[in-house]
């Protein structure tokens, strides 16, 4: 049996940025869904929370797990979820793209306290603030 801890941190907008999620009883609610179904399908997501128009997830993929699978498993489910239980009055949809970067284990305690702090932080900064700040710092390409 292999033994892999690796840490990534997903973020991820609903479509068109638009602030489905416009309640905290409603994120909070989306976000233990998220947590549960992951649980269930073996992805172990160790913080999750985010805002009105989205997410940010510290998981930890096993060794047979991608990223890519992960995703489509966290957002196809999660969305048809919401949908499903009729938790927003339009049509829920979570943004095609997504943006994922390793973390160390010496700053995993730093972007947990950063996850957990994201009504704090979203009061400060914008998700356009937030994003464009991770395409600079991780030197992600810019396309549009």
């Amino acid at each position: 049996m292999p033994f892999v801890k690796v840490y990534l941190h997903f973020v991820w907008s609903t479509k068109n940025r638009y602030p489905f999620l416009n309640s905290k009883d409603l994120r909070i609610k989306v976000w233990d869904h998220i947590r549960e179904n992951a649980k269930s399908k073996g992805i172990f997501i160790d913080t999750i929370n985010g805002h009105t128009d989205h997410c940010h997830c510290l998981v930890s993929l096993g060794a047979d797990q991608t990223i890519q699978k992960t995703m489509q498993l966290i957002k196809g489910e999660s969305s048809f979820w919401i949908n499903k239980s009729e938790l927003t009055p339009e049509k829920f949809e979570w943004q095609d793209e997504y943006f994922v970067v390793s973390v160390s284990e010496s700053i995993v305690d730093k972007v947990r306290a950063y996850i957990k702090n994201q009504e704090d932080h979203h009061k400060k900064k914008t998700f356009q603030n937030e994003y464009e700040d991770f395409i600079d710092k991780y030197g992600f390409e810019k396309y549009g």
